[in-house]
């Protein structure tokens, strides 16, 4: 447990990512119910914000802001990536733990 424990630099590292990938989707939720002409943020750069960490903001921006939820692609690659993420989660808790 005590390796799971000195692991904290990466879970603190991975909650802020979610953290902003959910500020994110927000912003982009909010800039799209404007219709002012202001910017809006690449559908890449919200998946890859899902894949490089933030796959637990990107499912809850979907799910509490309403957001993507009619994209295909969304629909698949955000749960994707947070499969992806509880695999190597899993696989580092169960390495850490000494099974493998």
């Amino acid at each position: 447990m005590e390796a799971i424990a000195k692991l904290w630099p990466l879970w603190a590292a991975l909650g802020i990512m979610n953290l902003i990938t959910f500020i994110v989707y927000a912003y982009d939720k909010h800039i799209a119910k404007q219709k002012r002409g202001k910017r809006r943020v690449p559908e890449r750069t919200l998946i890859l914000l899902s894949f490089l960490g933030g796959c637990i903001g990107a499912a809850l921006g979907m799910v509490l802001c309403r957001h993507k939820t009619k994209h295909a692609k969304f629909l698949i690659l955000v749960p994707l990536s947070l499969i992806l993420w509880g695999l190597a989660a899993a696989a580092l808790i169960l390495h850490c733990l000494g099974v493998f």
